[in-house]
C-alpha cells in the first residue's frame, strides 16, 4: 500500500482534476477500501483543505474553492511540467517572459527541496531565426480582459494600433473603436494573435495582442461562429503564409527539376514532390507570391523546366534578369 503521505497527494490532486468525486470511484482510483478514502478526507480537512461530502446515492467528494487554501501541492510529475511550461514561456517570450520568471520563482518557493533540486535543473533554450526581432512585450491585463471577453462570448470594443502608428482614440481625429466577436487567443512564433469575427467588416481578421487596447464596457453576448477550418491555430498560421482562409497560399506552381526526387523532398515546405525517373521529379509549390515561388525553386542546383502557370513563368523571367543585371550579364530576356 502507499504511503500516506504519498495518498494524500493523489488524493487532492483527483479531488483538483475534477469537480465531484463518487467515494467508491475515488477508493477504485487509490486502490484502498472507502474507509481509508474517508480517512484522508478528514487528514485534508485538518491540513486546512475545505473538503465537502457530496449527498447522493454513493456519495462522494468536493474540493470547495476558498480564500483560506492552502498553497497547493505538486507531485513529482506535475512540478517538472510547470518548470519546463514556465522555461519555455520565459525563453520563447510571448511578451509574458518576465511573468514567466516571477510566476517561476514564486512557485518554486512553494515546493519542498527535493523539488526545487529537481527544476534548477532544468535548463531550456529556444532557436530564433537569424535577425528576428524580439518579442513585443504584452500586458498581462490585456491577455487577462480578452481572454475573459472569449469565455462570456461578449462583443470586444478596442482601439488598434498600425504597424507604425498609434491606436485610434475615437476622437475627432482618430479612427471609431474596433468591434469584434473574440473567439480564440492564439500563440505563435512569440507573438500572441486573437482571431475574432470584426463586425465592421463582417469577415475573420487576426489581431496582434501588442497592439489591441480593450475599450470597456464589453458589447452583448454573441452565438459563437465555426471557426473555417475548424482549428484556430492553423487557421491564424495560414494567414502568414498569405492565405484568404483555410484554403491555403493564393499561389500554386508547377516545376520539373533534374533532381531525384529523395534528393529535392527534405527542401520542400509547401508542396508535394513526384518521382518521374531516376534523376527527374515533379515539384508542386504554394506560395504567398509568384516571386516568392520562383526564389524557393532558384535554390536547387538543378536543371529546372517550368510548367507552369504563367504567372510563375513571367516570375522566373524576372528573377533571372536580375540575377543576370547582379553580376553584369546580359538578361535572360522577356518570356
Amino acid at each position: 500500500m502507499q504511503k500516506t503521505s504519498v495518498r494524500l497527494l493523489k488524493l487532492l490532486s483527483l479531488l483538483q482534476a475534477r469537480r465531484d468525486w463518487p467515494g467508491a470511484l475515488l477508493a477504485d482510483r487509490l486502490d484502498v477500501s472507502p474507509r481509508t478514502v474517508r480517512r484522508d478526507v478528514d487528514r485534508l480537512r485538518g491540513l486546512g483543505y475545505p473538503v465537502a461530502a457530496v449527498k447522493g446515492p454513493d456519495g462522494g467528494y468536493r474540493l470547495d474553492a476558498g480564500a483560506e487554501l492552502p498553497p497547493l501541492l505538486f507531485d513529482d510529475g506535475q512540478a517538472v511540467a510547470l518548470a519546463v511550461a514556465l522555461r519555455l514561456a520565459a525563453a520563447e517570450g510571448s511578451g509574458v517572459a518576465e511573468d514567466a520568471v516571477r510566476a517561476l520563482l514564486t512557485v518554486r518557493q512553494l515546493m519542498p527541496a527535493r523539488l526545487r533540486r529537481r527544476i534548477d535543473t532544468l535548463e531550456v533554450a529556444t532557436a530564433r531565426p537569424p535577425g528576428s526581432r524580439p518579442d513585443p512585450p504584452v500586458d498581462t491585463g490585456v491577455l487577462a480582459a480578452l481572454g475573459s471577453a472569449v469565455h462570456a462570448r461578449e462583443v470586444l470594443r478596442f482601439d488598434y494600433a498600425s504597424p507604425g502608428g498609434a491606436a485610434g482614440d475615437g476622437g475627432p481625429l482618430g479612427p471609431p473603436p474596433r468591434r469584434a466577436e473574440p473567439h480564440r487567443l492564439v500563440a505563435r512564433a512569440g507573438r500572441w494573435y486573437l482571431l475574432a469575427w470584426d463586425l465592421d467588416r463582417d469577415a475573420w481578421r487576426t489581431f496582434r495582442v501588442d497592439r489591441l487596447t480593450p475599450r470597456p464596457p464589453a458589447g452583448p453576448r454573441f452565438t459563437p461562429r465555426e471557426i473555417p477550418g475548424g482549428d484556430a491555430g492553423a487557421f491564424v498560421a495560414a494567414r502568414f503564409q498569405g492565405a484568404n482562409g483555410p484554403g491555403g497560399p493564393p499561389c500554386r506552381g508547377e516545376v520539373v527539376l533534374d533532381l531525384p526526387a529523395a534528393a529535392a523532398a527534405p527542401f520542400v515546405r509547401e508542396g508535394t514532390v513526384e518521382e518521374l525517373g531516376p534523376r527527374r521529379c515533379r515539384l508542386v509549390l504554394d506560395s504567398w507570391s509568384w516571386t516568392g515561388m520562383a526564389a524557393d525553386i532558384a535554390r536547387f542546383d538543378a536543371g529546372i523546366e517550368v510548367v507552369g502557370p504563367d504567372g510563375l513563368r513571367d516570375a522566373v523571367a524576372r528573377l533571372a534578369e536580375r540575377f543576370a543585371a547582379a553580376v553584369g550579364r546580359p538578361g535572360a530576356g522577356s518570356p
